[in-house]
């Protein structure tokens, strides 16, 4: 027999338990007889009582319900117990037919019962033991019934036909018992796999970046992935219908049943999170909708990422491709220029230095952006480093005192790593005097400290035209200039930087002329990569 169908066999202790509880039954039945010889069991069952009977009946009731008992509590031996409790019934329904009618009685029948029960829940060649075990103790009772009591012999034949029933019984009983536990294993096994199927099922949509919820037809919230519970804010177990707990989502939904051939649809949270829901009908009888929810600002942060990654390659060919043969062109102009041939060669020499200098500056730009990570936070007081800044920029740009102007919150603390703080400053200061009028106070740095929420903002501000609507969402994208001789790289390092220190970048474009709020932390904890809180610079 395979291990499967005797692991099977040894889980049947339930009907095994039940074969028992009919037996105890049965039992209770024969000792009413006894009990009662001049009632309606014993004359069914032409039984004729005696003390010897009694105490027989009594015994055999007791056995049984010890085994009852054993197979309830004691559940070891299966086939032990089993064969033990067989035996018992042979022995006794041979009693009952020496001490009744014989096979002639419906006492046979008892029996029959018992084998078909034990051939279903024994195995192997068990049941044709349990079928001759029948036999020997019918044919015994009948044999000793007609040389004792003075049956007919006849009455011997009678007894051998039920014990061919026996064999019938018992072998007809185990191939329906094999087909029922075969059925079981397989049903078992179905079982395992689904589960299965289930946990993979669960531990795929834990793991998805993008949140997926199931809605029935009638719009009721199924189930839900974590992403999708942070995404819209939802309790651990959400429940309920989905107009309640998500109504932008739900409208959303309604929307595309009604023509489910649209892609899906954005949506703007209250909180601030802006969300792409797509739509699938499933191909279950009760039509559930799958809802796939992507986090957009998570999408532009990788490709944001990617583009990082692909100047990241790039920074080394630069380094070693371009700036060699720039050192060669810039000194090679330089000779030429000492040769003083004449105007026209002086113009085009300054063309090329020009351009040269430019190049030059894109390759230390992209250089940088490669040693963004590189951070040593400090804390800086950051008015009193504006000043400095100003001065110096002033300094190298020959601009007259009070040009640009600093003011706002002496006490404000930003954990900032100076030198990037120093270069996205060049960078804004540079764009913003450029696009200004060029009058003392074009240019503006205000610096506010919230220390409530520990929130220190530093405003670049101009007076220029202010940037361009259409080019509002492009003015932070590498290599985007409106200037003829920009590299496009400026605001765009200055915000990787900024991300780089724990810091925003964002461009107030309600505002008029040009203006850059840089928001930052004075805790350096919340800084990656900060390791402790130097003394304020």
């Amino acid at each position: 027999m395979a291990d499967w169908l005797a692991a099977t066999w040894e889980a049947s202790w339930r009907p095994f338990q039940y074969f028992n509880l009919y037996r105890l039954i049965v039992a209770g039945i024969v000792l009413l007889a006894a009990v009662l010889p001049d009632g309606w069991v014993a004359s069914l069952f032409h039984l004729s009582s005696s003390p010897r009977f009694l105490m027989a009946t009594l015994a055999y009731m007791g056995m049984v319900g010890a085994g009852l008992f054993a197979s309830t509590y004691w559940r070891v031996r299966f086939n032990m117990q089993l064969s033990l409790q067989v035996m018992l019934d042979a022995t006794a329904i041979g009693v009952l037919m020496y001490a009744g009618a014989g096979a002639g009685t419906g006492v046979g029948a008892l029996m029959l019962v018992s084998l078909a029960t034990a051939s279903m829940v024994g195995r192997g060649r068990l049941v044709l033991f349990y079928a001759a075990l029948a036999t020997v103790s019918t044919l015994l009772a009948q044999v000793a019934a007609v040389i004792v009591r003075g049956f007919e012999p006849a009455t011997i034949v009678q007894a051998g036909f039920l014990c061919a029933g026996f064999f019938a019984t018992a072998i007809l009983a185990r191939l329906l018992g094999q087909r029922i536990m075969a059925n079981e294993e397989l049903a078992r096994l179905r079982g395992v796999h689904l589960e299965n199927q289930r946990l993979i099922s669960q531990s795929v949509s834990e793991r998805m970046q993008d949140g997926v919820i199931v809605v029935s037809r009638d719009g009721l919230l199924q189930t839900c992935n974590p992403v999708a519970r942070e995404m819209l804010d939802l309790p651990p177990a959400p429940a309920g219908n989905l107009a309640d707990v998500a109504p932008l989502l739900a409208a959303s939904l309604a929307d595309w049943s009604g023509r489910e051939d649209a892609a899906g649809a954005d949506l703007s949270l209250p909180s601030g999170v802006h969300l792409r829901a797509r739509f699938a009908r499933t191909a279950s009888s009760d039509g559930e909708v799958l809802v796939f929810l992507e986090d957009i600002g998570r999408i532009q942060e990788r490709a944001r990422e990617l583009k990082l990654a692909a100047l990241g390659r790039l920074t080394g060919s630069i380094a070693h491709e371009i700036r060699n043969p720039l050192s060669a062109i810039s000194h090679a102009g330089e000779l030429l220029h000492e040769e003083r041939r004449g105007a026209m060669q002086d113009r085009l020499l300054q063309i090329l230095a020009d351009n040269v200098a430019r190049l030059d500056r894109i390759v230390g730009d992209i250089l940088e952006l490669g040693r963004r990570d590189r951070i040593q936070p400090e804390n800086l007081a950051l008015l009193r480093v504006c000043w400095q800044f100003v001065e110096n920029f002033a300094t190298g740009r020959g601009l007259a005192p009070g040009a640009i102007e600093v003011a706002g919150d002496a006490g404000a603390v930003l954990a900032f790593d100076r030198n990037h703080l120093d270069q996205i400053l060049w960078n804004l200061v540079d764009n913003a005097w450029r696009h200004s009028r060029g009058e003392p106070g074009s240019v503006r740095l205000v610096v506010r400290g919230d220390t409530d929420r520990g929130i220190v903002e530093l405003h670049v501000i101009d007076d220029g035209s202010g940037v361009p609507e259409s080019a509002l969402a492009q003015i932070f994208e590498p290599f985007f200039t409106t200037h003829h001789s920009g590299t496009g790289l400026g605001l765009f390092i200055a915000r990787e930087l900024c991300e780089a220190n724990g810091a925003t970048l964002e461009l107030d474009s309600a505002a008029g002329g040009g203006h850059f709020v840089i928001s930052g932390r004075s805790d350096p904890c919340k800084l990656p990569e900060a390791n402790g809180a130097p003394a304020v610079n």
